[in-house]
């Protein structure tokens, strides 16, 4: 449709955009549903997922004793969680950096467990109902508690592709994580909905309040669970006193009663694209040019690093809002269906030059 895939040029480019092309779901027709972003958004914070899945929650013990949590999606009635087959892709959910699993990131999920995915939702210390046992949360951008589940995860599933999707915000993690670790990730490939690409730029811009205020009024009812155990770290009537998402973030990792930092500081440690050109492999960023809560494309958007580096590509759509995508019919939002897509072309192009090289599957 009026999609277009930005990227370097390469063999897995040309091999995208004849799969992507082929995918329905990027041929949209007339619809007057896509131009109210605003009403998508609203949309997607409060409707709940059909069916609601059946989860299993699995806590998972960090080494300095805090607790993140996975939750396996096994369907409207299935079997125990993480029970696919032998080969079946694992595919990590990241929700966005408040913590708020939305109804389009459960959908991903079950449209994922429905074409042979193991989906499971990486939960962060303190964040929808995971026990909070340490005085520290994690940060925007600090991929430390993100890579021991991924560790976790290849122990669990050794044979199988380890793949990752974030969802707004949560977007900063991953992009984190990916240049961090370079090419000892242990992901065969990722995922952006709608990713926030410019930490600092985002607090301090500000969101429409139909996004901020709930997901704030969301942070501050997870936190106020834990006053007791976070008063000894940080100042709690200030932090629930926040008017902003930035205001929160400065009280939670700036304002700390034992390690105080100013707010450049903390960003030189926690933006995501930081570490961007150490990344090793492949990333798909699906991006809305009307997004209300990134903002405008020319300031957002970093064209650069698409351009440059091999391994980033961007889905650029011109409506869609953010992480919405929306589409007559079942489903509802052909983001979705175009990710899984991509997962599908990639494994399918790797087989591909495993076979031409002659090169043996990793174990």
């Amino acid at each position: 449709g009026r999609c277009r895939l930005l990227c370097k040029p390469s063999a897995l480019a040309q091999h995208l955009v004849r799969s992507l092309g082929r995918s329905a779901v990027l041929w949209g027709g007339r619809w007057l549903w896509p131009c109210w972003p605003q009403l998508q958004m609203l949309r997607q914070l409060l409707q709940p997922p059909e069916p609601e899945p059946v989860m299993a929650r699995e806590l998972l013990q960090l080494p300095d004793a805090g607790l993140v949590a996975l939750d396996w999606l096994v369907g409207p009635g299935g079997p125990a969680g993480g029970g696919g087959g032998i080969s079946s892709p694992v595919l990590l959910l990241i929700p966005n950096a408040a913590g708020k699993v939305t109804g389009g990131l459960l959908q991903l999920g079950l449209r994922a467990l429905e074409r042979g995915f193991i989906p499971v939702i990486f939960n962060r210390r303190g964040h929808n109902g995971c026990p909070l046992t340490t005085p520290r949360l994690q940060s925007f951008g600090d991929p430390g508690d993100l890579r021991e589940a991924v560790t976790y995860l290849r122990c669990r599933h050794p044979s199988a592709s380890l793949l990752a999707v974030s969802e707004g915000s949560g977007s900063g993690l991953l992009l984190a994580y990916l240049g961090e670790s370079g090419s000892s990730s242990s992901l065969a490939a990722a995922a952006c909905l709608s990713p926030i690409f410019r930490g600092r730029d985002w607090f301090e811009a500000g969101m429409p309040w139909l996004y901020e205020w709930p997901l704030l009024l969301h942070l501050k009812q997870g936190l106020s669970r834990y006053a007791g155990s976070l008063a000894e770290a940080v100042d709690m009537d200030g932090l629930l006193g926040s008017r902003s998402l930035r205001e929160l973030e400065e009280s939670l990792f700036c304002r700390t009663r034992s390690r105080p930092t100013s707010w450049e500081v903390y960003w030189e440690r926690n933006e995501p694209l930081r570490d961007a050109d150490e990344a090793a492999v492949p990333v798909l960023c699906l991006c809305s040019a009307d997004d209300p809560v990134r903002g405008p494309p020319a300031r957002t958007l970093p064209m650069e690093l698409f351009r440059s580096s091999p391994y980033f590509f961007l889905l650029l759509t011109p409506r869609g809002g953010h992480c919405g995508f929306p589409r007559r019919g079942p489903g509802r939002c052909w983001g979705h269906e175009a990710v899984l897509e991509y997962f599908r072309a990639m494994a399918e192009f790797l087989r591909t030059e495993e076979r031409r090289k002659g090169l043996p599957r990793p174990r």
